[in-house]
């Protein structure tokens, strides 16, 4: 797992090759990727999350406040094998209680890896 005060390059290296090392095992992986952004995002565009097939996932989307929905949508993409495209979005008013400090969206584009 990406820890340490990496930069974002880095970081996104630290996704790709644990995603790699996770297919060379044998296991299902998807790649979630941050597409567009507007508002309070923590996480910019390009920036991704590996899953496995065993819900272990490294690198990030949010920052926390969505990471959890996004795992789950990967793991059905995995069974399916169909990407999707997943929408988030919080008004200012709803911000705070999901720990944004103000409204914002963020796509997301989920995909099964293979090797």
């Amino acid at each position: 797992m990406a820890t340490g005060d990496v930069n974002q390059g880095s970081q996104d290296d630290d996704v790709l090759n644990e995603a790699a090392n996770w297919l060379k095992e044998g296991k299902q992986v998807a790649l979630a990727t941050v597409v567009s952004s507007w508002g309070s995002s923590p996480r910019p565009p390009g920036s991704q999350l590996a899953v496995s097939e065993d819900s272990t996932f490294v690198g990030s989307v949010s920052g926390g406040c969505i990471e959890g929905a996004v795992v789950t949508e990967a793991l059905e993409v995995m069974k399916s094998g169909n990407p999707k495209i997943l929408e988030y979005g919080v008004t200012n008013e709803l911000a705070w209680e999901v720990g944004l400090a103000c409204g914002g969206q963020v796509k997301v584009f989920v995909e099964a890896l293979q090797e």
